[in-house]
């Protein structure tokens, strides 16, 4: 029953984002709403944790069926601080977003968005990473609002396997464009970074991160990138077991233990 789901609410892109606030009316729908997200944008933040200094957290908003923190943790940290201390029980679902820029092929490894529901997978509690393929501050968040209630509904009906988080990417589109849902594999790319060498007003030497994503496989039709390339919704499962059980199998015959 919506009345009696709890929907835990977090980003990468900090309390202020656009994207959170299309979040937060997607999901009021479907329960009550507790957001905590940093305080300020945490992109590319992975799964980091703070273990140097205080997290601290600052209650933001509150309404009816609404309350939202802000903290100077890192979105993980803003998953760990709700369900170990904030809330008085565990969340329905968790989600995060929706991202300002894409988390298809191998952005998902570096993603803060998707490491808060991957955060919470490791905790058993269903989770859905949001993202949007516009980097843009301002991007338009109306055109996928029902596509977005739709991947709700859907994951509510039918539940999230075990150990298993969605990550969902929309194209850049009018409602209208969008051709459909697909799910599909995470894309094999990489970034390749490049470091734009600079000189600070004292003349010291700093880096600048920069780089292109390569995609190692364009016409594979049943990735995340091809999707997002031809106007579909991808929806990716994503697991916490790293282990690779067709490598496992090979390393058995290493004779590894031997001597």
């Amino acid at each position: 029953m919506k009345e009696d789901r709890l929907i835990l609410v977090t980003n990468d892109d900090g309390i202020d984002a656009r994207g959170l606030d299309a979040l937060i009316e997607v999901v009021r729908h479907y329960g009550e709403v507790f957001v905590i997200a940093p305080e300020e944008g945490q992109s590319g933040m992975s799964h980091a944790i703070t273990v140097k200094y205080p997290i601290r957290v600052k209650k933001v908003h509150e309404e009816d069926g609404l309350v939202k923190y802000s903290s100077n943790g890192t979105p993980v940290d803003c998953v760990k601080l709700a369900v170990n201390k904030l809330l008085d029980r565990k969340p329905d679902m968790i989600v995060s977003g929706i991202n300002h820029g894409s988390n298809s092929s191998a952005s998902v490894i570096y993603s803060g968005t998707m490491a808060a529901a991957i955060e919470g997978c490791i905790n058993g509690i269903p989770s859905i990473g949001f993202s949007l393929l516009d980097y843009s501050p301002d991007a338009n968040f109306s055109s996928i609002d029902k596509h977005a209630k739709r991947v709700m509904e859907i994951a509510l009906e039918h539940g999230i396997p075990d150990g298993i988080c969605l990550n969902v990417n929309f194209p850049v589109n009018t409602y209208h464009k969008i051709k459909g849902i697909k799910v599909c594999r995470q894309n094999k790319g990489v970034w390749r970074e490049e470091f734009d060498h600079r000189k600070d007003p004292q003349n010291r030497d700093y880096y600048w991160l920069t780089g292109e994503f390569h995609n190692l496989e364009p016409d594979a039709p049943d990735t995340d990138e091809w999707a997002l390339k031809n106007n579909f919704i991808s929806i990716v499962p994503v697991h916490t077991d790293l282990t690779s059980y067709e490598a496992l199998e090979q390393l058995k015959n290493w004779d590894i233990e031997a001597g």
